[in-house]
């Protein structure tokens, strides 16, 4: 199953916005998403901060931004896409 990593932070709304818009797609395409509070990790906080919230993905190994502070979708849908013909 393709996972898609959302760098978020508790009280952003921007990070919940993200989230409920990438829904729709998760109905077309299966997708999981793993949520991972900034805040958590000083390391985290340091390369990320004021971007917030951040999606990335797993290209060809490495860990690759899809966008930040809102829904990319065509970059979103290009990765999904291109991950679900290698899937298959």
């Amino acid at each position: 199953m393709i996972e898609l990593t959302l760098y978020s932070r508790s009280y952003c709304h921007l990070c919940d916005d993200l989230l409920a818009a990438l829904a729709p797609l998760q109905v077309e395409y299966a997708f999981s998403v793993r949520v991972i509070d900034v805040d958590g990790d000083l390391g985290l906080v340091e390369r990320y901060d004021e971007l917030v919230p951040v999606l990335t993905a797993l290209k060809n190994g490495e860990e690759a931004e899809l966008c930040h502070y809102f829904l990319d979708e065509q970059a979103v849908r290009a990765y999904l896409q291109a991950s679900t013909l290698e899937i298959r």
